[in-house]
């Protein structure tokens, strides 16, 4: 598992139906990332903090998302890393807030991919309906593991 500081200001967090931390989300406006960008960001992020176990971290990009399932901080293994095309996802929130995916920046991205995430937590929708886009999210079981939660934005955990 992700070892996380309780003085982390993220961006994002969701919490279980039980209030179990499950998933850091961090989100970047900078595009023409690689995996190793998201690996790092994270580690620069934990390097220094004390710990806390997260089975989940999501760096979120304009065009890429890399999802950690159960990483360990001081490792430069990763369990397993899902790096998945933003626009296959947030496609339709890009739409219906007039916003082109490389001209996003700041606050509007984070509310952007809060929208999605909310909508991701509150679904009704049964696994086997989740269209290609969005199978990681529950060949990871990120989705049954936010599922019913809920969303904190600026959160420090």
């Amino acid at each position: 598992m992700l070892d996380v500081s309780e003085n982390i200001n993220w961006d994002l967090l969701v919490n279980n139906y039980q209030g179990k931390l499950i998933l850091g989300v961090e989100v970047k406006s900078k595009i023409n990332t690689s995996s190793a960008r998201g690996v790092q960001v994270r580690h620069n992020i934990l390097i220094d903090n004390p710990i806390q176990k997260i089975p989940f971290f999501l760096m979120v990009f304009p065009d890429r998302f890399y999802l950690c399932t159960n990483p360990e901080i001081y490792s430069s293994q990763i369990e397993r890393i899902y790096s998945i095309d933003t626009l296959s996802v947030l496609k339709p929130y890009f739409e219906r807030a007039g916003i082109i995916p490389g001209k996003i920046r700041g606050d509007s991205f984070e509310l952007l991919v809060a929208s999605w995430l909310s909508d991701v937590i509150n679904s009704e929708q049964l696994p086997e309906e989740f269209d290609e886009s969005q199978r990681w999210l529950i060949d990871s079981g990120l989705y049954v593991a936010i599922s019913g939660g809920n969303l904190k934005y600026g959160a420090i955990e």
